[in-house]
Parts: C-alpha cells; structure tokens; sequence
C-alpha cells in the first residue's frame, strides 16, 4: 500500500476543513458549533446543537495514525527522536480526521435536506442523553443493542 492508497492522508488543512464544517450546520439551523483535538484519546471532537439536542460526533486520529506508522514507519533514515515523528503523524491523522468529519457532516445534512434520512436517525449515536453521554455509550451500557462482533 502506497501513501496515497491511505484514506485522506493527502488532507493538508484541517483548518479549512474546519471552516467548511462550520458552514454546513449553520445552514441548516444549527445554533451552535465548535471543535475540540482530544490528544489524550486521540481524537477530533465536532460538538453542535441541532434542533435544540446536543450533538457530538467524534473522529478518530489513531486509525489514520495507525495506517500512517504502518506504511512509513520511522526508521534509521528519519530525523530526530521517534517521538516527534508519532507527534507529526498524530498531528496528519487529526487533520485527516477534520476532513472525514467535514465529508461526513455533507452526506449526513445532504441526507436530511434530500428527506433520505431524519436527523434523529443520522444524529442518534452521537447526541448526549440528560447525564452527558452520548446515547450510543448509553444503550451499550444498558446493554440495548447486541454485541457488536467488530471494534469500533
């Protein structure tokens, strides 16, 4: 596998995907979005209240950051210590990680806009329930949904 056979890994700018992210919710009525990068989980963390419920998709970095170390890992050829080359890599997979979330976030409110799906279907995994979970970890917790045979 190539570095270009590597999902979004060609993904520069996360800010701009930021920005195009921001644009989409708004236009269709949501009152409030913002990021957060998660280094500790490693992950990007989208947050936006659509319809009055509090939505919060995350994005892993450390699949992207993964595949990344798989493909070019750091060897003998490379410059400076190990560490900071997983920081640069890490720093890639949260930028990948704001572009998916930007692609998403189009096929998901398209979706909606289009009729094909209802916000609550798309949305639910990712709203938070009255004790600040998302409702995803809520029902697994309860145990409301079989044993998922793959990991997420």
């Amino acid at each position: 596998m190539s570095k270009s056979a590597i999902p979004y890994a060609s993904a520069t700018n996360g800010a701009a995907a930021r920005e195009e992210i921001t644009k989409i919710p708004r236009h269709f009525g949501c009152e409030s979005v913002g990021f957060m990068d998660d280094f500790a989980q490693q992950t990007v963390l989208l947050a936006f209240t659509h319809r009055g419920r509090q939505v919060q998709p995350r994005a892993s970095a450390k699949g992207c950051m993964q595949m990344y170390l798989k493909e070019t890992p750091s060897g003998p050829r490379r410059r400076g210590p190990r560490q900071d080359y997983e920081a640069a890599v890490l720093q890639r997979g949260l930028i990948a990680g704001s572009s998916i979330l930007c692609d998403w976030m189009k096929g998901q409110m398209t979706a909606i806009e289009c009729g094909l799906l209802s916000s609550d279907s798309v949305f639910l995994p990712y709203m938070l329930v009255e004790d600040g979970r998302l409702s995803l970890e809520r029902l697994r917790k309860e145990r409301l949904l079989p044993a998922s045979q793959a990991t997420e």
